[in-house]
């Protein structure tokens, strides 16, 4: 069996991971480590399990690759940049890799909201000028508790509920916003979007981007925020609406933003979000762990192997 990686860098970016397991002995395995967006069709050629990092396979791409392609297989949770509309027409199987890093996400989200509480990164930039005003003087940036503190989390699946966990862990009082009812437990309570947005101090993003999703969070959901409050994203940038967003970080309507993920990824240089200093960015590093990236390998193995056997394993066509 033919096995293709396209865009392998974005997982083995620091050449540790070894791609090698998801192949038996005598199969071809090819890694492209950086695919031109909607390139595959030779790169495919003779492949039968293609396996895919956050490239864009629209429609015409999937129609143009080779009659062996049987499995397409993202290299991720999140799969809505594969149509599955077209892979359904041809008969092409997808599956995913769930659930590989809920660990690492919601630390990554609760770390931006520690840096945040602390005004970290303002106290990073100072020291970066030489200015070493919150050591000889007294402390000139704010610094708050998370204890006490209401989280809100919009969408309880896996990063959801670790968020959570590790919220109420934290002393901080949750609310929820849930496309399923869910029963309250302590310290937690389900409610509307709206009261979510309204009532919490740190508002963390982590539901699928969908048609519903997109720009949940734009200036009529910003101006529902306290102006104390933050928000975080490590879920996809295009939740919010990033324009709107930083509006809002410049006028001082809300207090500040934690994003791991950016509505169009590299984020542009001259961008507004690197400049303000009520705004920590990070490249969408919470799944990039060591420890992440090695298990997203034994998952797709997971998947592969379900195919080699005629199972349907981790497939969401």
């Amino acid at each position: 069996m033919k096995i293709v990686i396209l865009n392998g860098a974005k997982v083995n970016f620091d050449g540790i991971i070894d791609y090698s397991v998801l192949a038996e002995e005598g199969d071809e395995l090819v890694v492209c480590d950086m695919c031109e967006d909607h390139g595959y069709t030779e790169i495919s050629e003779g492949a039968e399990v293609v396996i895919s990092k956050e490239l864009p396979m629209s429609r015409d791409d999937i129609m143009a690759l080779p009659d062996t392609v049987k499995l397409i297989c993202e290299a991720g949770t999140g799969y809505n940049n594969i149509d599955l509309e077209a892979c359904h027409e041809r008969g092409i199987g997808v599956c995913n890799v769930p659930a590989y890093s809920s660990e690492r996400v919601s630390h990554t989200a609760v770390m931006l909201m520690l840096m945040l509480a602390s005004s970290m990164q303002r106290q990073i930039s100072m020291l970066a000028k030489g200015d070493h005003t919150n050591f000889d003087k007294c402390l000139s940036v704010p610094h708050v508790e998370l204890n006490g503190k209401t989280l809100g989390v919009v969408g309880a699946g896996n990063i959801g509920k670790n968020t959570i966990a590790i919220g109420r862990a934290l002393g901080m009082n949750v609310l929820v916003f849930n496309r399923s009812p869910r029963e309250d437990s302590e310290g937690v309570h389900y409610t509307s979007l709206k009261e979510v947005f309204r009532n919490s101090d740190f508002i963390s993003l982590h539901c699928p981007l969908t048609e519903s999703t997109r720009h949940m969070v734009n200036r009529y959901t910003l101006a529902l925020m306290k102006p104390s409050a933050f928000i975080i994203n490590t879920a996809r940038g295009a939740l919010i609406k990033e324009d709107d967003l930083i509006e809002a970080l410049k006028e001082g309507r809300i207090a500040g933003a934690g994003l791991d993920v950016q509505e169009v990824e590299p984020l542009s240089a001259d961008s507004p979000l690197f400049a303000l200093d009520n705004v920590i960015v990070t490249p969408h590093m919470g799944w990039k762990g060591l420890e992440t990236r090695q298990r997203l390998v034994s998952i797709l193995k997971d998947g592969i192997d379900g195919y080699r056997k005629g199972k349907r394993v981790n497939r969401v066509d």
